[in-house]
Formats: structure tokens, C-alpha cells, sequence
């Protein structure tokens, strides 16, 4: 994964992704603590794992609304996957995470804590801020719809309940594959 600062040496013949731009990956991750998060914290990295499962995946999502008896309104702009997850132990998951939480404290935009087993993360004043400003900005106003939807429907329920409902619908789609495969749609 590559810092947006640090591209100066990449060729402009290659096209640049945002799947490998760090920045790319903590932006959207703060927008989840805010949107998602209760009141800028998220208690355990399974469900910030799988309500980012669903933001990154809205035909998941749609179908696992529907399942739960409720119909969303899909945007049309946020049908493509831009940044795949794998299968891993307790479902979709992003090897990326660490590196990007990491980031993400060291620049003092979330605070990491533990409770039991669990890891905490909540957003600092300026992640807060920072989230604020992310939220306003209209390149991000698909991701941020997305994220209000999740959240409605998702948001109240613990990262163990996203886990089995990931496992219960999506049975081929993720549940039978094997540990690091990338989930498709």
C-alpha cells in the first residue's frame, strides 16, 4: 500500500488505483467510526470489519437488507466493488487493516483501546473533524449513502451478529471459501 505523498516516484504511465492508496482506505475508514460508529466508536474490529464488508459490497448489503425484511434504495453508482476483501477467520476481512488503523492512530485521528478481548476504536477531535470535513465533501457522498443505509439497518447489531449473518446468507459467496480467497460478487 502506497502514502499519496509518497507516489512521486510512480511512473504516470501506470494507472494509479485507489485500492493502493493508503489515504483511500483511511478515509473511508473514518467515515465508518463516524457514520456507524456510536457517537465516533466501534467496539470490536469484527464489526468494523463487517459493516465495512457491507459498505464495500452493496449488492451483499441489499441482499442481506432483504433478508432482514427491509428494501433499500440502491444507488446505482455504488453497485462496483472498489476494494475486494478476503475470506478469513470470522468472515470478509481486509489484510490492510492493521496498517491502516496504525496510520490512522499515529496521526491521532482514532484512539485504540481494549476492553477484554475486544478492540475498541473511536475517533479523536480530530478524527472527528477530519470525518466532518470527509462527509461534506461530495467525492464522497456515494460511500457516505451507503454508510447511512448500513447503518440503519446494521449499525445496532454486535460484530457477532454480523458475523453469523455473513455466514447464514452468504454461504458460497464467502463461508465456503477458502481462508484468504477474495470475496467476488
Amino acid at each position: 500500500m502506497k502514502s499519496i505523498k509518497n507516489l512521486g516516484a510512480h511512473p504516470t504511465s501506470l494507472p494509479l488505483v485507489a485500492d493502493d492508496i493508503l489515504e483511500f482506505h483511511s478515509a473511508r475508514l473514518l467515515l465508518l467510526l463516524k457514520i456507524c460508529g456510536e457517537r465516533g466508536q466501534l467496539k470490536g474490529l469484527t464489526k468494523m470489519a463487517k459493516l465495512d464488508f457491507f459498505v464495500r459490497y452493496p449488492q451483499f448489503f441489499e441482499m442481506a437488507a432483504r433478508f432482514l425484511g427491509t428494501e433499500i434504495a440502491q444507488d446505482s453508482q455504488t453497485i462496483i466493488v472498489e476494494s475486494k476483501m478476503v475470506r478469513y477467520h470470522y468472515g470478509p476481512w481486509d489484510q490492510r487493516y492493521y496498517h491502516v488503523l496504525a496510520y490512522l492512530k499515529a496521526k491521532n485521528l482514532i484512539k485504540v483501546t481494549k476492553e477484554g478481548t475486544a478492540i475498541n476504536l473511536s475517533l479523536t477531535d480530530l478524527g472527528s473533524e477530519s470525518a466532518i470535513k470527509l462527509e461534506k465533501n461530495t467525492s464522497f457522498a456515494s460511500i457516505v449513502s451507503q454508510m447511512i443505509q448500513v447503518n440503519n439497518i446494521l449499525g445496532n447489531k454486535k460484530g457477532t451478529e454480523l458475523k453469523n449473518l455473513v455466514y447464514e446468507i452468504f454461504d458460497e459467496e464467502v463461508a465456503k471459501l477458502s481462508m484468504g480467497e477474495v470475496i467476488t460478487q
